[in-house]
């Protein structure tokens, strides 16, 4: 099996991160669309084609299923996707109703890009699983830029979170809802500035079981074999030694924050 995931940016490594754990005979492909980074601040139009293009160069490279790890591009053009191409496709979902049934009664704010949260698909969500309505919904965009430059732990990205978070009376949620495969990088700063009893979910889990079961049903999962994984960025494959080196550097704060 040839398996691609796809983001828009760096994103996208925390679920092939948690894929090469649970299928660790597998060749992978990664998919950073570098050259458009950040989705979320973009016309659906805009996103729509880039998305387009991805995949084309990705069906060229003879994929066998293609996971989008990038809840906006999902959003937008995973459906159109589905459409034109006969290969298992899996987007990303916000996990709202996993992070809603850890508690049930106190509230869950899902952080996401500006397009995912004003996305009809987030809504339609929300509107299935959300019935006491205790769901608020965060746009955190700048996660993104200090995620795309590797600043997971600053000064500035926890003043940014202090900032954007001041309106919400934290203690009052159980749960904050990772809405965006680039937030995943930040779990240890927000573990410093949110109450020690608030959870953090992501959709990672449940896309990669997702592409387990697709993969089990037309009995392609590999058995025995050696896993390897190539990147590229845009199109471009990815051999540089430093842009290697950059790959690794985010695998290896994933290591890092991967329990919390």
């Amino acid at each position: 099996m040839k398996i691609a995931f796809f983001d828009s940016g760096m994103g996208g490594l925390s679920v092939l991160h948690h894929a090469r754990r649970v299928l660790p005979h597998e060749e992978f492909l990664f998919y950073a669309d570098e050259a458009h980074v950040p989705y979320g601040t973009k016309t659906r139009a805009e996103v729509e084609a880039f998305v387009a293009e991805a995949f084309a160069f990705l069906v060229g490279r003879g994929v066998d299923a293609i996971v989008v790890a990038c809840n906006t591009a999902t959003s937008v053009a995973v459906p159109a996707m589905r459409a034109r191409y006969d290969l298992p496709i899996i987007g990303m979902e916000p996990a709202a109703k996993k992070a809603l049934a850890l508690d049930g009664s106190r509230r869950v704010l899902v952080v996401a890009t500006p397009i995912t949260i004003a996305g009809a698909k987030l809504e339609t969500l929300i509107e299935r699983v959300d019935k006491e309505h205790l769901v608020d919904r965060l746009a955190l965009p700048e996660l993104v830029t200090f995620a795309e430059r590797q600043e997971f732990d600053s000064p500035a990205v926890r003043a940014y979170l202090q900032r954007e978070f001041a309106p919400y009376p934290l203690e009052a949620y159980s749960a904050i809802v990772l809405g965006c495969t680039h937030f995943n990088y930040f779990k240890a700063a927000l573990r410093e500035v949110v109450p020690p009893s608030v959870r953090f979910v992501d959709g990672n889990e449940g896309t990669v079981n997702e592409l387990v079961r697709r993969l089990r049903e037309r009995g392609e999962l590999a058995q025995a074999g050696t896993s390897a994984t190539t990147y590229y960025y845009s199109g471009r494959r990815v051999t540089a030694p430093q842009e290697l080196a950059r790959i690794e550097r985010y695998l290896r704060q994933l290591d890092r924050v991967y329990a919390l």
